[in-house]
C-alpha cells in the first residue's frame, strides 16, 4: 500500500512540477529552467541527505556505472516534458508520457532489463496499453 501512496504522490508532484517548469520556461527559456530546476533540486536534496544519515554519497564501487547516467536522463525528462506541455498542453502531454512510461516499464518487466525479474507479458497487459492509447486518442479528439 505504501508503494501505491508514494506513486500517487509522485504523480501529483510531477504534474505540478512540469506545469511550473513550463511557466518558468516562458520567461527564462528551456535550458535556463532545466538548470534552475535541477540545481534547486540538488540544493534541496543535499541537506535532507545529510540529515537522514543515508549511506555514503560516494559508495559507488558496486554500482553499475550505467545507472549513474540517470542524472543526465533527468535533464532530458525535465526539458522534454516542459517543451511537450508548451506545445500540446499539460493533460495531453502527461497522458502521452504515461503511456510511453508504462510501455517501457512493461518491456523492462518482460525482458528483465536492468536486473529486474522477468514477468511474462500477457494479453491483458497488451489490451491495457491499447485501452490507454484509445483513451488518449479520444481525449485528443474531444479537445
Amino acid at each position: 500500500m505504501q508503494g501505491v501512496i508514494l506513486s500517487i504522490i509522485t504523480g501529483i508532484l510531477i504534474s505540478i512540477q512540469t506545469v511550473f517548469n513550463a511557466r518558468v520556461s516562458e520567461r527564462v527559456g528551456s535550458w535556463a529552467t532545466t538548470t534552475l530546476v535541477l540545481g534547486l533540486g540538488f540544493i534541496a536534496s543535499l541537506p535532507i541527505f545529510y540529515l537522514t544519515n543515508d549511506t555514503s554519497l560516494f559508495q559507488l564501487k558496486n554500482i553499475n556505472k550505467l545507472y549513474l547516467f540517470s542524472g543526465v536522463i533527468g535533464v532530458g525528462i525535465v526539458f522534454c516534458i516542459m517543451k511537450g506541455i508548451r506545445h500540446i498542453g499539460p493533460a495531453y502531454a502527461v497522458s502521452v508520457v504515461l503511456v510511453s512510461q508504462f510501455t517501457v516499464a512493461l518491456l523492462i518487466d518482460t525482458f528483465g532489463w536492468f536486473g529486474f525479474n522477468t514477468i511474462a507479458i500477457t494479453w491483458n497487459k497488451v489490451v491495457g496499453i491499447c485501452i490507454i492509447l484509445s483513451g488518449i486518442i479520444l481525449f485528443k479528439l474531444k479537445r
